[in-house]
């Protein structure tokens, strides 16, 4: 099978296409980095790692470009360094490191590039030039709007008309405005703020223009596939994409396939830091294997809302678990093969269809603990490799289940262990009951078998 994607503006999918299988290119709209990243944050970031992974395995590695870009210049960044006294770089690098190890801990391969807008300055401002002068764009107020009347085909993407984003304003409209719908591509700084001079006076880029000019700037145009959360649709990439148009030279069109992925939702809201409903990805790889969190969001399919819970996660973490335990049981198997199951591919290659690709983890498992001795090989060869195209089982599977347990505590829990199998093998039971009860303070879980017992850590509150 090949990869086919669902595409939003067909509403349908549709089998994926290069422009050039020689250089297939992916942008996809990265954090403003003010603040921690949540886990609603992570979610594009996890399924489009997922396909990006799959598109370096189809068209191979130094293939397929990947950019995101990183949002740092911005009202809410503005506000946080006003509040601490800083410049917006200290802001930014703070929170941009720490976006990096939080993404790196889900398991997220670094972006071919970052474009990040402040260094895209010189870009941005040619664009909004070339806008000018092609009567797309207008200036009034020490602003430049975008002219949403110059583009014919504004709305296709998410399906509105003028008529209805003007119903569906908002916010008051600026009397400036040729027309409702127009949009803001630079504007004056207010004083304290960031400033870049500019022909049509001195002030700062507006949002939807910074990534039509990193997309422009670092992966031209037309390309193959623009992704994002499904907030993003409307006006975001609307507006991306009729400023894209309407700046010239593309002829051939701006992203050939939109991709977007679903809510991530609190409760019956969607997971938000203007609503306070949050759960921040710093704090949660300390409670969680950070590959729990990963199998979490990548459970259900990436157009479909998923609601968060503790009970999700710790679903994903006992699904691990069946998976580390039969590579664990199955230590003696050498794999047959470093390929994935067919079976998982053709279900990640079916618009990233990742609850089909997990059932197929399981089959291999269950084949891998009772088939034949050639059976087994193949089967363990297929789950490991199948779970690194997605991302998992890239931990030994003893480390997977002693989990937080550092040299110390670990060495300790092994030299109870080895007293207990002792102690047992002397049909000393009340000592060994003992040496479980301390385990058990330990927070450990003893699991016994033909060959002695193993362990690992209970699930932390």
């Amino acid at each position: 099978m090949s990869l086919v994607l669902y595409d939003t503006m067909a509403r349908a999918k549709r089998p994926f296409v290069p422009v050039n299988p020689e250089r297939v290119t992916m942008y996809v709209c990265g954090p403003t980095v003010y603040n921690y990243a949540h886990i609603g944050n992570a979610r594009p970031v996890v399924v489009f790692d997922l396909l990006f992974r799959l598109l370096r395995r189809t068209y191979g590695e130094d293939h397929v470009i990947y950019a995101a870009n990183v949002t740092d210049v911005d009202d809410k960044i503005n506000q946080k360094a006003a509040q601490e006294g800083v410049d917006i770089d200290v802001i930014t690098t703070r929170y941009l490191d720490a976006y990096h190890g939080d993404m790196s801990a889900l398991g997220a391969l670094r972006p071919t590039f970052e474009p990040r807008a402040t260094a895209t300055m010189d870009a941005i401002i040619d664009m909004i030039g070339r806008l000018v002068r092609a009567n797309a764009a207008y200036e009034a107020e020490g602003h430049v709007l975008f002219n949403t009347q110059a583009y014919s085909d504004y709305g296709a993407l998410s399906r509105r008309t003028l008529d209805d984003m003007i119903a569906g304003a908002r916010v008051d409209v600026a009397p400036y405005k040729r027309h409702p719908a127009d949009f803001v591509l630079w504007k004056p700084s207010k004083p304290g703020e960031p400033v870049w001079p500019s022909p049509f006076g001195p002030g700062r880029p507006g949002w939807h223009i910074e990534c039509s000019a990193m997309i422009e700037q670092t992966l031209g145009l037309p390309i193959d596939i623009h992704g994002g959360g499904n907030d993003l649709i409307f006006p975001h990439h609307e507006n991306e994409r009729a400023q894209g148009m309407c700046a010239g030279g593309h002829a051939d069109g701006y992203a050939n396939y939109w991709l977007h992925n679903g809510f991530l939702n609190m409760g019956s809201e969607k997971m938000s830091k203007s609503l306070g409903n949050v759960e921040l990805v710093h704090a949660l790889v300390t409670r969680w294997p950070p590959e729990a969190l990963r199998w979490a969001l990548l459970a259900s399919h990436y157009r479909q809302p998923l609601a968060w819970s503790d009970e999700i996660v710790g679903a994903a973490k006992s699904g691990l678990d069946t998976l580390y335990g039969a590579l664990r049981r199955a230590a003696d198997v050498t794999p047959s093969t470093d390929q994935p199951s067919p079976a998982f591919v053709a279900a990640l290659e079916d618009d990233l269809n990742t609850p089909r690709a997990n059932a197929e983890l399981f089959a291999l498992a269950r084949r891998l603990e009772g088939g034949a001795a050639g059976e087994r090989a193949l089967a363990k060869g297929q789950l490991l490799a199948s779970g690194a195209l997605a991302g998992f089982l890239a931990a030994d599977s003893d480390a997977w289940f002693h989990g937080g347990a550092d040299p110390a505590l670990t060495a300790r829990i092994d030299g109870l262990i080895a007293d207990r199998v002792k102690a047992r093998a002397a049909k000393d039971w009340t000592r060994a009951d003992a040496i479980r009860g301390e385990l058990t303070d330990l927070g450990v879980e003893v699991m016994d078998n033909a060959t002695g017992a193993t362990w690992k850590l209970k699930e932390r509150a």
